[in-house]
């Protein structure tokens, strides 16, 4: 007869647990500090030029990840830092070069990245298939011995932003378990493409090839939430707990992921292309000859690959279209449950206008503490919130 007292019991402690949870999330989610975009980029760059950067150097690294906080992708902004610091510590970057052009044509580039901070190797590529693309229509470069260059959008918009299609890929570590497999051997492989349209309007597509990027795993440790079902799997290939699991098992042991699941086949396939035009294309290490997530036992040799694209070599008229694509799209009867239906690029919009009125960026209070526990180890002014 106790049985289903004791049962009842455990539902309700379990219960009670769980709205603790949740108030414990809502609470922390009240006390999130803004800081401005301006304070943010000083204080990323003094960590970067403490650890021996070069001045130019570190504040094309601040310019990546202000931008990546900025549009809302937190797990690829001030998340990074430490890593960023840690590598030009331990020497596996170097900042004492510059990229340089091995081989080209009119339209080409092949790079060597000469194992630089990645967004040093991301935006001379960039820039170098912009050249190109404005004067063949097109600018295609592949780059090796470069390093985790940040969020692929933001070299895609550089483009953009000058009336071009801009488009960045780049290998990574092993992480991702191709279909049918339960071993880890391409990366999350991310795909940017970003197209101009009318009055300021775009396309801008920044996405992992597998179920969702490493970094917002990470950022969820930081924040001390669970890994939702289908982010991650274990070394048998099965799939990790869900978030409701988390609520109700207590006590939880503390998660780590050791793979990742696929997006499916489609994901797979997409890894494998950006594969191609990255490390295959460049010659440098590719699949699971890259070295694994945040190891440091020799250079990461990444391969990396950058498109532009003058529309103008096109049919005319090319933002009109892109606009009404826009258009249509938006105006489509959102499914039940949804407010609306958006494009590529509109959730970052919203974001970037939320910081705007508040006149800074939103961080977590791990997010601050984090940032501040590396200031004090580095000996450098702490961050300042609004």
């Amino acid at each position: 007869m106790f049985s289903p007292c004791l049962r009842l019991f455990k539902q309700i402690s379990y219960t009670r647990a769980c709205i603790r949870l949740l108030s414990n999330t809502n609470k922390m989610a009240s006390e999130e500090s803004a800081v401005a975009k301006e304070e943010m980029h000083a204080f990323m760059t003094r960590c970067m030029e403490k650890v021996g950067t070069r001045p130019e150097h570190a504040r094309a690294l601040s310019d990546l990840l202000v931008a990546a906080d900025y549009r809302g992708h937190y797990s690829h902004g001030l998340n990074r830092l430490d890593m960023y610091v840690k590598d030009i510590q331990t020497k596996m970057c170097v900042s004492d070069k510059e990229p340089e052009i091995v081989k080209e044509t009119v339209a080409t580039a092949y790079v060597d990245g000469n194992n630089l901070l990645g967004p040093v190797v991301g935006k001379f590529c960039i820039d170098v298939a912009i050249k190109k693309a404005k004067e063949a229509g097109i600018g295609w470069v592949s780059a090796k011995g470069s390093n985790h260059f940040g969020i692929a959008g933001w070299y895609a918009m550089r483009a953009m932003e000058q009336g071009l299609i801009g488009m960045a890929f780049t290998n990574t570590s092993p992480l991702m378990v191709p279909t049918r497999a339960k071993e880890p051997i391409l990366g999350t492989n991310p795909i940017a493409c970003a197209a101009p349209a009318n009055n300021g309007d775009s396309f801008v597509l920044d996405m992992a090839t597998t179920a969702v990027a490493l970094g917002k795993l990470e950022l969820n440790e930081r924040k001390g939430l669970d890994i939702p079902l289908g982010w991650g799997c274990d070394s048998s290939g099965k799939a990790k707990c869900s978030m409701l699991s988390f609520i109700f098992k207590a006590p939880h042991p503390k998660q780590k992921i050791n793979t990742f699941i696929a997006g499916g086949y489609k994901g797979y396939g997409l890894s494998m292309m950006v594969e191609v035009f990255c490390g295959i294309l460049a010659g440098g290490a590719f699949a699971n000859n890259i070295r694994k997530w945040k190891t440091t036992d020799r250079e990461a040799n990444l391969g990396q690959c950058f498109v532009a694209i003058d529309p103008s070599a096109f049919a005319p008229g090319f933002t009109d279209r892109i606009s009404q694509l826009n258009t249509t799209l938006r105006n489509l009867d959102p499914a039940e449950g949804e407010t609306d239906v958006l494009v590529p690029g509109d959730p970052e919009r919203k974001h970037m206008a939320e910081c705007d009125k508040l006149g800074g960026i939103l961080y977590h209070p791990n997010q601050i503490k984090y940032a501040n526990d590396l200031a004090k180890e580095l000996g450098v002014e702490p961050l300042k919130a609004l």
